[in-house]
């Protein structure tokens, strides 16, 4: 944007020097005199045949400024997490992981709907009301137990997480596989693992993100600058009068009556805010959509280091809570899953390993030294990726030995929020290629990832 590319005109040196003293810097030479060098005696007297007029010392580095460029290093990374949001790519694999891995979660359950979170299942639905009374979690699914209701709402979690994964219309559809997610989790709570823990925060953690400027329908349809969105409006009006019949359901007397009256705040505060968007983008000036472009640039930035910071804590607690198992301190931890029934989906091969005791030993405590150490090598960039490859290494192994699909798979989607940015647009360009006379669409180039921009723990 103009907003931070404009440094002030450049002052054009006179074909004559001055002959006496060169006159004091105006406003719009300020920015340029920051690079002078110039000392201060020498500014008093005239020059011989400058290149272009001295400039005093005191115009030369301005109170409070940095001496390489005129901008102060607060300046400096305000203007870093305000520019452009950070780590496109990032966001867009963590978006199409967890999108891909709860539907197929969904999919591959759809048989077993009923018993996991529908009518049929062992946590009935006054039991249900009960615990979300006492915990005040929320689930669309204990709105009414008619059945015709969970089919529209598990219907509506497989489409918005199918929709979310191509990136079609990416806030709302955001909104919507958080509902999907949370309404189908609060209602059995007992039938999921950690990675459906891991899904549950993610889901919500996507919702502040702009993780649809890369790999996704929306960037598509921005790079072909269409001239009028009539879908847009029209979804609008539509996630309007839904959450205007929710809330009417739910509010027992009054719009903002019962126990959760700060949940429907939040619900009508993104789709007011999805409007203004529209509204702002369409009819107002350049300021105005320039000041909502910093808005949501703070708080995806803000967004992607609460995920950075939540798997750093996942894989801390894990690591240090193993620390203190006495199976993981003489290490022999995996041998015990490794024989039994539940979690071998390949007996043979989970014998083999189990058989091993050096192999056992190796695995249980390369798993704690990797988990505990991962945090503390993010700031060292080599050692980070090389310990990042033998997590997604290790969930990979669950996924095969334990028979834990879809918590590997939600855990992996959480590590390539540290995937390097290089590589994935190298692994973006190669997807492009796989058929042939493909062409990726043209992507926004955020400032973030142009050269000379300063690097961050996502890229």
């Amino acid at each position: 944007m103009s907003t931070y590319d404009h440094d002030g005109p450049t002052r054009t040196a006179p074909a004559t020097p001055p002959a006496v003293h060169p006159p004091a810097p105006g406003p719009d030479t300020t920015c340029d005199a920051a690079s002078d060098t110039t000392s201060g005696a020498d500014a008093a007297t005239p020059a011989a045949a400058p290149a272009s007029p001295p400039v005093p010392a005191a115009a030369a580095k301005p109170s409070g400024s940095a001496p390489d460029g005129g901008e102060t290093r607060a300046a400096r990374a305000v203007r870093m997490v305000s520019a452009a949001a950070l780590g496109p790519y990032q966001s867009a694999v963590v978006r199409i992981g967890f999108s891909a891995t709860w539907l197929l979660f969904l999919l591959r359950e759809l048989p077993n709907r009923h018993q996991l979170y529908g009518p049929d299942g062992p946590w009935s639905f006054g039991l249900g009301n009960r615990l979300v009374s006492g915990n005040h979690a929320f689930t669309a699914l204990l709105w009414t137990d008619s059945t015709f209701w969970f089919e529209f709402v598990y219907a509506l979690a497989i489409v918005s997480s199918a929709l979310l994964l191509v990136g079609w219309r990416t806030r709302t559809m955001s909104v919507l596989f958080m509902i999907g997610v949370l309404s189908l989790q609060n209602r059995s709570v007992f039938m999921g693992d950690g990675g459906d823990n891991v899904i549950h925060l993610m889901a919500m953690y996507l919702v502040f993100t702009r993780c649809a400027q890369v790999w996704s329908l929306d960037a598509r349809r921005a790079a072909r600058a269409v001239a009028r969105d009539r879908v847009g409006p029209v979804l609008w009006a539509v996630c309007g009068l839904g959450l205007l019949a929710a809330t009417w359901r739910t509010s027992g007397s009054g719009v903002f009556g019962g126990g959760e009256w700060w949940l429907w705040v939040v619900f009508w505060g993104m789709w007011a805010a999805q409007g203004l968007w529209w509204a702002v983008g369409r009819h107002a000036d350049a300021d105005a959509r320039a000041l909502l472009d910093i808005l949501a640039n703070l708080v995806h930035n803000a967004a992607m280091v609460v995920i950075m910071a939540e798997v750093c804590l996942v894989y801390a607690t894990a690591g240090w809570y193993k620390i203190q198992g006495s199976r993981w301190q003489d290490g022999t931890a995996l041998f015990y899953p490794l024989k039994l029934d539940y979690f071998s989906p390949w007996p043979e091969l989970s014998s083999l390993l189990g058989t091993s005791g050096v192999i056992v030993m190796l695995l249980t405590y390369g798993t704690v030294m990797v988990q505990v150490a991962f945090p503390f090598t993010l700031f060292n960039r080599r050692v980070k990726n090389v310990l990042l490859v033998a997590m997604m290494l290790e969930h990979a192994g669950i996924a095969v030995l334990l028979g834990l699909p879809f918590f590997s798979l939600a855990m992996i989607a959480a590590d390539a929020v540290f995937l390097p940015t290089p590589f994935l647009r190298g692994v973006g360009a190669y997807a492009g290629r796989l058929r042939p006379g493909a062409r990726l669409p043209a992507q926004r180039r955020e400032r973030a990832e142009e050269p000379g921009r300063p690097r961050t723990l996502v890229g």
